[in-house]
């Protein structure tokens, strides 16, 4: 067996050169590294790696060497089973459906794809990470090739592959060795061979890197020895012949390697040596006529992981262009996941990429793969039973097409785009850390090796398609570095340092990003770090010395730049931008001896950036962040703002600061004369441990107002309140303004402030000043808040001797404060009162108050002779009685001496106590105040279980008793109490109610449901003698609004009701209960004798009549004549008609008779034929004209001859039947065209064509020539998506309607989450579903041996689809049938005599369409349809 490389001598080739030393640079190297094999390249940073990635996942450190496990520790969210042959693990339903958008698969290929995607992108964070990576051209191979091109014809460079040497294969034949200073040590192969074999399309080198794989583009593998430059094998029967190879790869095992073949076959290659010949045996592992491989990643372990137990397997990886294969080549050939892509674009490439992750800490094979702008990774784990399971982990969604994917280390992945350009990303937080072009490369792609051109181009046209964009052999990366392949050149990338990162943006003159960026290498926040070293101590002090240096860089940069001429705003503005930073991240790196000793030096020197410094600390003192700051920086803050006027800001800093170091006596001062009483009492506190001097002063300000009498300014009333507030916190043991008093100093405060309180007399008293000054006081200015303190003081004592006797103490002095003096209210001293009640009633008491004192305040409260403040002087006896005083009183005495005072609420919580429910109506109802609040009182009583039976019957009573003082007080909340609870009392209650007006208001409330008022008139069940009762007042009252009333009133009789109007003469009233009750002639001939009064008296006015009322009672009367007569001639024959419009005809022409007789005309001549006009214009739509005509010429008057008086009436009624008969001519014209418009463009958009987006199925991906079965026919839907008739079969995607196959489009259905189709038919009218129905038509020309379409039924049936658009047509035109209108039309030219708005001579009327009062004819303007 082969197992070492031959030990021969090097022979010196001829094609060697000596190349330029550029090392380290082109291998982007530190400049203080010693020169380095790539080999030790990739050890250093796998090393630095390590350093960084232990603290950054928090693994505990361990005595032994570190293993790769602790280089890659990382942790994944997602950890799921994974399920083989699962095809929805792809998420195949979320895949863009416009990535399809193409007309054939000739033209998917042309252009970019990636405009065509919609997907979100990742967020720019370059101005977070800087530039990560560094991308150099190497000089030396790049000038070889370029010679080799030109000197030995070696052609252009078409594959590379790196290890500690560097191979570049090329378009002839010859495959050129550089070391690792970019020195040619090899030149392999020559152009003759080359011209036998074609370009090498594939080279790999193995893991020692003593043997060199080269595959050709017409199919043979050659070997070589990379210590000596001989050639060990010629292989050419290791696959089938004519086809390229795509791939070679060596396995871990130097004796096995892996080929994949154009045809898109794989091979595994086993190498053996006996007795000293060199062979080699073929195995296929698969077979291109199952589904072509187009890429192959066998998994490859470093060295340190050799006895990892997954390696035994020597897993592979293929990817066809429909699935993922896993397979293991040891012990025996097995495989061990198959993976489906689901739908995918068939022209992107299929990428496969192994590396070692830590998960869980466990160290496992990670496999990615990835087609079109998505990225799926596969964690590989071997159980304890020897089996290998595979866990889906979270994928990566693009929005760009890759065309390669290479790990660059475990937690970083470089992807190349199809436009060329890089994309970095982490592959934790999927964050994209840079992009980059990389057109200037040229990258060589490997298109001509998957069409096989040098064999005659016999590959499948898939294949053909995903290399198009197809690079495998153009990238390789080894140790941490990414090699490309150009035309003319090689480019190593690589991560920069995290020194290189930051010197990158200091160059660029980005200081602040450069400092964002160092602080999230001190956070352990960076993503993609390299170079930092040592624990997270060590690399936490290396990054803050690194800031440290750019802060004073920025700091000396500020002030040079600072702008020396032009308005302060501009310096201010540019030191406001800059000089924050610096105190941020001096801050952030608890730097506060950098912060106030250089930094404030060097700021210092320019006034406005010391300025911009001092008040930028304002905030993190204000956070309480910063504290500690120096005694020469506290005085300079001070004053800076002490000069700005922000004597505000002054104050909230010194609570916040340590004042230890100031001249305390002076910041006392300045606060005083400020007014900064916060501070003033925060320096006591804090300075001197001193709490009752700000008291003394506080007191001195608002005492001498209080005591005279006069009104405090707003300014002394805060320092009162302030005042208040700091004895609160001095007796709860809190800090003013915040914070906690020592614990040891609480007792001596409160003993303090409890002696300052308590004092005689104050220290600088006069003659005559009253005892207790600062008791006085606080009463005066604000008693309530004063005795709630000591409420709260109270609260918190213990009950020790000591506390007792202040508790008593200040009781006493608080009572012979304000009992003994009238200048208190008596607001002032109920609160005195309410607060000594309070604490008497709690169990614990131990206060004495004599019960004396409490009747001289009830004597006070209720002194009938002062009648001033009465409601406040109520309010405080309740509030009194309310917190526990009523046991201080006799409450007979306490019952009336209230009732003698009028304090009703004060009765009524007397009354409930002794629950006397029903003499609380009384105090409602002598309360004005409260009058109207004794309705939901009774009703809650009533109504709210929890109340005896007497109880609620003597509240019952009371109500009855009192029920026309209720009523008078507001009827409807009357009402609807009599409704609710004494609705079998309603005559009882009407009884009482004397007061006609009273009553007719109260059956107003009660019976008018439009007063708003809630009754359920069914089950109260009111008389008819009740209902006519209130009519009859309602006549009375309100006569104008009786027919509105009667429209909504129930339960009246009508017989009765005509009486009461006939009574009141009420005519309109009568006519309309006449017509109510069915007597239509004598409604109307009560209506016509009203008329024909009002118009005698017309005629019969003289001058002095008022002419305007006397026509508009005309009028009206009038009009309600014409009313009647329409609402009734509907159900009436042609005789009854005119016996209702002829007398009304002959009522309005009589008073022109004698208009015309008349030598003067009359005044009302005009405005009478105008209303004879509107009377005949109502009668025509009843009445036929001739007949009007007939019995106009029937009179006497005008049959002998005198027809000049209605010639006007006459020609007035043609006019309006020419009008009518012009109306319905253009109306039948309008809708024949309109109806004749719709249905031939529905006509055509249901014959309209359809035009498919693809010429492929939209299931199996494969083009709809691919079968040529003849049973096999397209289906074409008009969504523009195309099917084979079994594919969709397949999918359960057709249903039988009434015989007939209906499809549906599957791609629609399932976007949509619908499934299949309704059964039911109405639901096939809605939604996306039946915009996806299948036009069963031809949709284009067939070709010569396509399958044939599915043509359409000869009979015309319209499909859902058609139905919905004919459906939706209608609803642009709501109303009548046009078909109705059209026949109505019709039959007015087919008779003479008939007209649409007429009644027929004789029968019933004619309902028509057009008399419906709610017909519209409704002629929009056509709409748009496309072309």
């Amino acid at each position: 067996m082969e197992n070492e490389p031959d030990q021969e001598n090097l022979e010196q080739n001829p094609c060697a050169r000596t190349m330029e030393e550029e090392l380290k640079k082109s291998f982007n190297l530190e400049a203080s590294l010693p020169k380095l094999s790539c080999i030790d390249l990739d050890k250093e940073l796998e090393f630095r790696n390590d350093l960084i990635d232990d603290k950054e996942f928090d693994i505990p450190q361990v005595d032994t060497p570190p293993t790769l496990e602790s280089i890659l520790n990382e942790t994944d969210d997602e950890d799921e089973s994974f399920v083989l042959e699962d095809p929805t693990l792809l998420n195949v339903d979320t895949i863009d459906s416009h990535s399809y958008d193409t007309s054939s698969v000739a033209s998917s290929d042309s252009g970019d794809r990636a405009n065509l995607k919609r997907k979100k992108k990742l967020p720019d964070s370059f101005s977070l990470h800087g530039s990560v990576m560094r991308h150099s051209l190497l000089k030396g191979i790049s000038a070889q090739i370029v010679s080799a091109a030109d000197k030995v014809d070696a052609g252009l460079p078409t594959a590379i592959a790196v290890s500690s040497l560097i191979a570049v294969g090329t378009s002839h034949g010859l495959a050129l060795i550089f070391d690792q200073n970019q020195a040619l040590r090899l030149c392999l192969g020559s152009t003759s061979v080359g011209g036998q074999y074609g370009a090498i399309s594939a080279l790999s080198i193995n893991n020692d890197c003593s043997r060199l794989l080269c595959g050709f583009a017409k199919g043979q593998i050659t070997m070589w020895d990379l210590a000596s430059g001989k050639l060990l094998r010629s292989i050419t029967d290791a696959h089938p012949p004519g086809t390229a190879i795509l791939h070679i790869k060596f396995t871990d095992d130097p004796t096995l390697a892996i080929c994949n073949d154009s045809g898109g076959s794989v091979f595994e290659l086993t190498f053996k040596r006996v007795m000293g010949v060199r062979t080699c045996e073929s195995r296929c592992l698969f077979s291109g006529s199952k589904g072509e491989v187009c890429c192959i990643e066998p998994l490859h372990s470093k060295p340190e992981l050799k006895d990892h137990p997954i390696t035994q397997f020597s897993l592979l990886a293929m990817a066809s262009l429909t699935k993922i294969l896993v397979i293991g080549l040891k012990p025996s050939l097995k495989v061990w996941m198959t993976f489906p892509y689901g739908r995918m674009d068939p022209s992107s490439v299929p990428l496969l990429a192994w590396h070692f992750v830590a998960v869980n800490n466990c160290v496992n094979p990670m496999l990615a793969f990835c087609r079109g702008d998505m990225v799926h990774f596969l964690l590989v784990k071997r159980d304890e039973s020897g089996a290998i399971h595979v866990t889906k982990q979270k994928h990566l969604h693009l929005y760009y097409d890759l065309i390669n994917f290479t790990w660059i280390n475990s937690r970083t992945v470089v992807l190349l785009d199809s436009v060329e350009k890089l994309h970095v990303i982490d592959r934790q937080t999927q964050e994209e850390l840079e992009t980059m072009e990389i057109s200037e490369v040229q990258l060589v792609y490997n298109s001509s090796h998957f069409k096989s051109l040098a064999t005659g181009g016999n590959v499948s046209q898939a294949l053909a398609l995903v290399g198009e964009k197809a690079c495998y052999q153009s990238i390789s990366s080894y140790g941490g570095q990414i090699f490309y392949l150009g035309t003319k050149s090689v480019y190593v990338m690589s991560l920069r340092s995290w020194r290189e990162r930051m010197d990158h943006l200091l160059k660029q003159d980005c200081l602040t990003e450069a400092l964002a960026l160092a602080w999230s290498f001190h956070e352990g926040r960076a993503k993609a770090v390299v170079g930092l070293s040592g624990d997270v101590i060590k690399r936490k002090a290396v990054v803050a010395d690194r800031m440290v240096e750019i802060l004073f860089h920025y700091a000396d940069r500020a002030l040079k730049k600072c702008p020396d001429q032009g308005k302060i705003q501009v310096m201010e503005q540019h030191f406001q931008d800059t000089v924050p930073v610096i105190v941020d991240y001096c801050l952030l790196l608890q730097r506060k001896d950098l912060l106030f000793g250089q930094m404030y030096d060097k700021l210092s020197e320019n006034s406005v950036a010391k300025g911009v410094f001092l008040e930028c600390l304002e905030p993190y003192i204000l956070s309480d962040k910063l504290v500690g700051i120096t005694p020469q920086v506290m005085k300079d803050l001070i004053v800076h703002f002490q000069d700005k006027k922000l004597m505000e800001n002054v104050e909230a800093l010194i609570v916040h600061m340590d004042i230890t170091s100031l001249d305390i006596q002076q910041v006392v001062l300045m606060c005083w004369e400020n007014r900064l009483y916060d501070a003033m009492i925060y320096v006591y506190n804090r300075g001197m441990n001193e709490f009752i001097s700000p008291m003394e002063k506080l007191f001195k300000v608002i005492a001498p107002p209080l005591n005279a009498g006069k009104t405090l300014t707003d300014e002394q009333v805060v320092m009162g309140n302030k005042l208040l507030v700091y004895i609160s916190c001095c007796l709860a043991g809190r800090a003013y303004p915040l914070g906690d008093i020592p614990e040891d100093l609480v007792p001596l405060v409160k003993n303090q402030v409890f002696e300052f309180l308590i004092r005689l007399h104050s220290v600088e008293a006069s003659s005559e000043e009253e005892v207790y000054p600062y008791v006085r006081t606080l009463l005066h200015f604000d008693t309530r808040e004063f005795l709630n303190v000591l409420a709260l003081t109270f609260e918190d004592f213990k009950n020790d001797k000591q506390a007792v006797e202040y508790q008593q103490r200040i009781v006493d002095i608080l009572l012979k404060v304000m009992v003994e003096n009238s200048d208190f209210t008596p607001s002032q001293v109920g609160c005195l009162f309410t607060f000594l009640a309070r604490q008497l009633a709690k169990p614990d008491n131990t206060l004495f108050v004599n019960r004396t004192l409490f009747d001289q305040v009830l004597e006070f409260l209720c002194s009938p002779d002062d009648d001033s403040r009465h409601s406040e002087r109520q309010q405080v006896l309740l509030e009194l009685l309310q917190a526990g005083g009523i046991v201080q009183f006799e409450e007979t005495r306490l019952i009336r001496m209230a009732e003698k005072a009028e304090f009703y609420q004060i009765c009524e919580f007397m009354y409930e106590r002794e629950h006397q429910y029903d003499k609380i109506i009384d105090c409602y109802l002598h309360d004005p105040l409260r009058e109207e609040e004794v309705f939901n009182y009774i009703h809650n009583i009533l109504s709210i279980p929890g109340h005896s039976a007497e109880e609620k019957q003597s509240v019952w009573q009371k109500a009855m008793d009192h029920m026309e003082e209720l009523v008078s007080l507001k009827p409807c909340k009357a009402a609807e109490l009599v409704a609710t609870h004494f609705s079998g009392q309603i005559e009882v209650v009407i009884g009482q109610l004397q007061n006609q007006l009273l009553l007719f208001k109260f059956l107003r409330s009660l019976l008018d449901p439009r007063e708003g008022v809630h009754v359920n008139q069914e089950l109260l069940q009111i008389p008819p003698c009740i209902t006519e009762q209130f009519i009859e007042l309602l006549c009375q009252f309100t006569p104008d609004q009786v027919i509105e009333t009667l429209q909504v009133l129930e339960c009246y009789r009508l017989e009765e009701t005509i009486q009461i109007t006939q009574k009141y003469q009420l005519h309109e009233v009568t006519a309309y209960l006449l017509e109510k009750k069915g007597d239509v002639h004598g409604a109307f001939l009560l209506l016509l004798e009203r008329l024909q009064s009002r118009l005698q008296e017309m005629t019969r006015q003289d001058e002095n009549t008022k002419e305007d009322i006397v026509l508009k009672g005309v009028e009206d009367t009038v009009v309600e004549t014409i009313a009647l007569c329409q609402r009734n001639s509907q159900h009436l024959n042609q005789q009854q008609r005119e016996a209702l419009w002829f007398p009304l005809l002959e009522a309005m022409m009589a008073p022109q008779k004698l208009c015309s007789s008349a030598a003067p005309p009359h005044l009302h001549c005009e405005a009478l034929k105008s209303l004879t006009m509107q009377v005949l214009n109502s009668m025509a739509a009843f009445i036929a004209l001739p007949s009007i005509l007939q019995r106009i010429l029937q009179d006497p008057i005008y049959g002998k001859g005198k027809l000049g008086e209605i010639q006007g009436l006459i020609l007035g009624m043609l006019d309006t039947f020419n009008y009518e008969q012009t109306l319905l001519e253009t109306t039948a014209s309008l809708l024949n065209q309109d109806l004749h418009w719709s249905l031939c463009n529905l006509r055509a958009s249901v014959c309209r064509g359809l035009n498919p987006k693809q010429d492929y199925c939209s299931i199996c991906l494969q083009q709809y020539k691919r079968r040529q079965e003849m049973a096999d026919e397209i289906i074409v839907f008009s969504c523009g998506h195309l099917y084979h008739s079994f594919c969709l079969q397949s999918k359960e995607c057709t249903l039988e309607v009434e015989g007939q196959t209906r499809w549906t489009c599957y791609k629609c259905s399932s976007s949509n989450k619908a499934g299949k189709l309704s059964e039911n038919p109405s639901e096939n009218k809605k939604g996306r579903i039946a915009s996806s129905q299948v036009k069963m038509s031809p949709s284009y020309h067939q070709s010569k041996g396509d399958p044939p379409a599915r043509k359409a039924n000869s009979e015309p049936v319209l499909d859902p689809q058609q139905m919905q658009a004919f459906d939706q047509l209608c609803r642009l035109y709501r109303g009548s049938s046009r078909l109705a209108l059209l026949m109505e039309l019709s039959q007015n030219r087919g008779g003479d005599s008939y007209r649409p708005f007429a009644g027929s001579q004789s029968g019933p009327a004619f309902n028509s369409v057009f008399q419906n009062e709610n017909f519209q004819l409704q002629l929009a303007p056509p709409p748009v349809v496309e072309d």
